[in-house]
């Protein structure tokens, strides 16, 4: 993601967890209503039904997400986004 940047949705999944790697760069992710300060190597499990949306840092971020279980043929069917979720207001 380039620098400064802040994905515009914010997501929840109702039976996979995801686990956000940070491989270069630094940023801030939300899960819930939390916030947390990321850096190179920084882990992040978000369980399932926790909402989350991330943002790079000043250097850009680089994060490898992983998620499980396999969702099969309708992944879709499992996910809920909001546009603007996480806002500074």
């Amino acid at each position: 993601m380039p620098p400064g940047y802040r994905f515009p949705y914010g997501h929840t999944h109702t039976t996979q967890e995801e686990v956000y790697v940070v491989v270069r760069g630094s940023g801030r992710m939300k899960v819930d209503d939390e916030i947390v300060d990321l850096r190179e190597w920084d882990a992040v499990r978000v369980p399932p039904g926790a909402w989350r949306g991330y943002e790079a840092g000043p250097d850009g971020l680089e994060i490898l997400v992983v998620g499980a279980p396999n969702l099969g043929e309708s992944p879709r069917d499992d996910v809920d986004g909001q546009r603007d979720w996480w806002t500074d207001a």
